[in-house]
């Protein structure tokens, strides 16, 4: 009996040690975003788009040098194409900046450098819905500008069937996305840096026959600072 209540209190005792050291983050910062264009994932660095992303963080420790770090966070996705400059008298500019909750899990390798400070590097899968955004194309013909601004439409699919897709039409683009993470970062006492690549693996556009769209998939370049709760 004794070797059992040994057995329970240490792994009582490793439990609570690994909830005194699971911290939760709030971060934020700057998404560098862009579509690939061709079935290899090669996408045009001119048409990356800036955006930005917030949200939380959790670090929890499974022994000394692994942990999971689950997410929640509001972000901003999308690209941009640009033909001339504003000053010209033939320019245009399109924007699509689409805005999805998303929710990624990684799992990291964690190297302590001294007291409360690690260096973490990993990897994992993300899912994403999309929730807003806006497409807006600006120009000049001739010299005369022109300008519109829509609200992005995203399409009604139910991610449990799998071989439909429900409220699919031109322009519109599919709700849920989902892909995998490469994240590394420096934790601090309370503070985390962290640079993380988010590679979609779902098409963007909607409907089943687009096979030319089926290229087009989301990648995001992440920039973030955070601090401890």
């Amino acid at each position: 009996m004794k070797p059992l209540i040994m057995i329970v209190a240490a792994c009582s005792l490793s439990m609570a040690t690994m909830a005194q050291q699971s911290k939760v983050f709030i971060k934020g910062g700057l998404n560098l975003a862009n579509i690939s264009n061709s079935s290899d994932g090669d996408v045009d660095d001119a048409k990356t788009l800036a955006s930005w992303h917030v949200g939380v963080m959790a670090d929890l420790p499974i022994g000394q040098f692994f942990a999971i770090q689950p997410g929640l966070l509001f972000t901003g996705k999308g690209s941009k194409i640009q033909n001339g400059n504003s000053s010209d008298n033939n320019y245009y500019k399109a924007t699509t900046n689409p805005m999805y909750i998303e929710l990624p899990v990684n799992a990291v390798f964690k190297i302590p450098l001294e007291t409360n400070s690690q260096l973490f590097v990993g990897a994992g899968p993300y899912i994403a819905m999309g929730v807003a955004g806006k497409r807006k194309i600006e120009g000049k013909i001739l010299g005369v500008e022109y300008s519109r601004k829509d609200n992005i439409e995203f399409s009604n699919d139910d991610p449990t069937t799998l071989n439909e897709e429900e409220g699919v039409g031109l322009g519109i683009m599919r709700r849920f996305d989902a892909g995998l993470n490469a994240t590394a970062g420096l934790i601090i006492n309370k503070f985390l840096v962290q640079v993380n690549y988010g590679h979609g693996l779902t098409k963007l556009q909607s409907g089943a026959d687009n096979g030319e769209d089926n290229k087009n998939k989301h990648r995001v370049l992440s920039l973030s600072v955070g601090i401890g709760l």
